[in-house]
């Protein structure tokens, strides 16, 4: 048996609808939750009971962490990699694979095989950035390790990434629907991290220098 895709028309239909949610179920697939199975723990128990790579690296070790920041960006740049290749040359790939995008960090965010409790979606939009714009992820990775570096927070240098990256992504003359997705993509980020910057403000964060 032989499958085969049909290139989409430039008109919306039933199938466009369905690269979006299947972005946002594979986003949803927590990585972290998973790795820290496979180890033996549930890694919401323990540590900040997030299910991002910080997390799985304070309670696992590096090798970890790292296989977690690998996997959570990967279901990021996977979906829109194939919506891209799918759509290229269609009038609908400016707006759908962004959309893409979005929805996959909202997966990570808001997991629905989690109950929706899922992590904060750096490392997810790290993934999808690297696919729209390797250029405005390379401004962006001095921006976190010198930020990080200085303050000693993981949580203000993934702010202050997020919020800069629109910027970025208009300095390297992005589509302005890439830099609406950043923006929405920032919000949801910092929105994800309220309670980090809860303990910012009243120095209670924990700095990676004091461990």
């Amino acid at each position: 048996m032989i499958i085969t895709f049909s290139r989409p028309t430039d008109t919306v239909n039933t199938m466009d609808i369905f690269w979006p949610i299947a972005s946002y179920l594979i986003g949803a697939v927590p990585f972290g939750f998973l790795v820290g199975r496979l180890a033996g723990i549930d890694v919401r128990a323990g540590g900040s009971g997030n299910i991002g790579a910080t997390n799985v690296n304070r309670l696992l070790g590096k090798k970890f962490g790292v296989m977690t920041l690998i996997l959570d960006c990967l279901k990021g740049f996977f979906p829109i990699f194939l919506a891209a290749r799918l759509y290229a040359a269609s009038p609908l790939e400016t707006w759908l694979v962004p959309a893409c995008g979005v929805l996959a960090v909202v997966g990570h965010m808001f997991p629905v095989y989690l109950g929706f409790r899922g992590g904060k979606g750096v490392a997810t939009a790290l993934g999808v950035f690297l696919f729209l714009s390797p250029a405005a992820v390379g401004i962006s990775l001095l921006v976190f390790v010198a930020t990080v570096g200085f303050t000693g927070f993981v949580s203000a240098g993934s702010l202050l990434t997020a919020a800069l990256m629109p910027l970025w992504l208009l300095a390297v003359k992005m589509p302005m629907v890439t830099v609406l997705a950043a923006l929405v993509i920032a919000v949801l980020i910092w929105f994800k991290h309220r309670d980090n910057i809860g303990r910012l403000r009243r120095g209670e964060e924990k700095s990676w220098k004091k461990r």
